[in-house]
């Protein structure tokens, strides 16, 4: 067996593996080094005298020394302390009275505490689970249609993989080797476009037909001015400013996504202490689960660059570039294959092992179609919004459906999530169509 089949051996073993339900990371490391104990064998050595256990240890110590990836942690650790901090009750009551005499102003005000929330935590699993027991019951107790509630939860709570600060965007910008400044930038209008879309959505449908989302009862609707903007002060603003000052910093060039990161961990924990909900036994499960979840990204940082190397080593990515510029594809024909691809990778996989491990196969071939890895990145980004509503592997359906009361059917919820599906394939096109919707933001504050 050649070398080059070898790799593409070890390529298709490693998806088998995973779908068995194998650790993804450890599978990772453990294939690289039985391939890699192959490929750099050397008759005559000692067992431990073989390459692959130096690229072993060297790529952990790249790992865990790149200045990139520090900000993962800290964002990840800014998260989980806004999230256990009874915020977003505060946040979804005080959005819901402001916005009581726009037509479903609850569906418009979830859409918009998702995507704060998801905006200050990027985990679409705890943004999803906690708008589900909050606003979900909520909708439902007034009236509101059951697919409808269902799917702005479900689409709003995955904005945080593609709005700033996005822990998706610096764990890509590490492995194309991009700036994560620019791809902060290149975020902002694609993601507050499909955040705009939604919304514009909503209060369509609802416009159109009101049996959907039916008005507040009069006690609840007739707030006074003075007490609904005094709850947009208190619950609102502060969070607003925790995440437009972390990501002002980032993009006027004020301070290093690590150092903005650091910023915006202690001003969690400032906004925290200032509703007095840090306790310590919260304190002490947001800085667990930020070491859990940093560990695991960096755990795959190691096996997916050690398997990366050995799969090149083998041959697999040349057999992988040649067998796609065979094709004849122009760059159009290719983004759509790679994102198609990404895409069915999305059903099985989360968005870390996705850009980690799979979207690199793809980057050395960006070059040939002229395709720059900040767009390709902003792409990917929309596509994995796909993924999570998508069935019938639409994990944010499966979050949601986890805490929904008994009567809200798994297959209601996917109904309920297809308009969405729908307007992130609108944008998709949009930006397809418009590049400059990706491009123009950063091309006017840092140059060309």
């Amino acid at each position: 067996m050649s070398d080059p089949t070898l790799a593409l051996v070890m390529l298709g073993l490693f998806i088998f593996l995973i779908l068995l339900g194998f650790p993804i990371a450890f599978t990772l490391m453990g294939m690289g080094v039985a391939f890699g104990y192959y490929a750099y064998y050397q008759p005559g050595t000692e067992f431990f005298d073989n390459r692959v256990f130096y690229l072993l240890t060297q790529n952990t110590w790249s790992i865990m020394s790149n200045d990139v990836l520090v900000a993962v942690p800290l964002f990840l650790f800014m998260g989980y302390v806004i999230e256990r901090s009874n915020i977003l009750d505060r946040l979804f009551y005080s959005l819901q009275v402001a916005l009581r005499h726009i037509p479903g102003s609850m569906a418009v005000a979830t859409l918009l505490t998702c995507a704060m929330f998801a905006t200050a935590t990027g985990i679409v699993g705890a943004v999803v689970t906690l708008m589900g027991l909050l606003a979900l019951p909520a909708m439902l107790k007034a009236g509101y249609d059951q697919r409808l509630s269902c799917g702005v939860i479900c689409a709003g709570g995955t904005l945080g993989i593609l709005i700033p600060p996005s822990i998706m965007l610096i764990v890509y910008s590490a492995a194309a080797s991009v700036s994560v400044v620019r791809l902060y930038a290149a975020a902002m209008i694609p993601g507050f476009l499909l955040a705009g879309l939604y919304i514009i959505y909503v209060i369509t449908r609802v416009s159109l037909n009101p049996k959907l989302a039916p008005k507040l009862p009069q006690e609840e609707s007739n707030i006074p001015w003075g007490k609904a903007s005094l709850l947009l002060l208190e619950a609102f603003v502060p969070l607003a400013v925790l995440i437009l000052s972390v990501l002002g910093s980032i993009l006027f060039g004020l301070a290093t996504p690590t150092e903005a990161a650091a910023i915006g961990a202690l001003g969690s924990l400032i906004l925290a202490a200032a509703y007095r909900a840090l306790t310590w036994q919260r304190l002490r499960e947001a800085v667990y689960l930020t070491a859990r979840t940093s560990a695991m990204v960096c755990f795959l940082f190691v096996g997916s660059w050690l398997f990366s190397s050995v799969f090149s080593y083998l041959g697999g990515e040349g057999v992988i570039k040649a067998f796609v510029l065979g094709l004849d594809l122009n760059p159009v024909m290719f983004l759509i294959l790679s994102q198609f691809i990404i895409f069915l990778l999305g059903w099985p996989l989360e968005w870390t092992e996705i850009i980690i491990i799979f979207v690199p196969i793809f980057l050395p071939l960006l070059p040939h179609f002229g395709v720059d890895p900040i767009f390709f990145g902003i792409l990917v980004a929309l596509n994995l919004q796909t993924s999570f509503l998508t069935p019938p592997m639409a994990m944010s359906a499966y979050y949601l459906k986890g805490v929904a009361p008994a009567f809200v059917e798994l297959w209601t919820i996917f109904k309920g999530c297809f308009p969405f599906l729908g307007l992130v394939i609108v944008t998709m096109v949009l930006v397809y169509v418009f590049p400059q919707l990706i491009f123009w933001l950063p091309e006017v504050v840092y140059g060309h």
